[in-house]
């Protein structure tokens, strides 16, 4: 898994964007709240550190999508 920080999340569109240095340079991956672990509301908050698995893909304007996200 990779590690990063979430950039900025909206909660009331459940969806947002991580940074990682392990992501391609001027790359962050896009996320949305169906790939937060967890039950119930799934949310991310600006500046959580969270590890997470990633895709290519093109999504909003974003080139990697998350598809497992976890809250460290």
């Amino acid at each position: 898994m990779a590690h990063g920080i979430v950039k900025f999340y909206r909660a009331e569109k459940g969806w947002g964007a991580i940074a990682s240095s392990e992501l391609p340079d001027g790359f962050d991956a896009w996320v949305h709240f169906s790939s937060i672990e967890g039950t119930g509301f799934r949310a991310l908050a600006e500046g959580e550190q969270v590890e997470f698995d990633y895709e290519p893909a093109s999504q909003d304007g974003f080139r990697f999508r998350a598809t497992r996200v976890r809250k460290l």
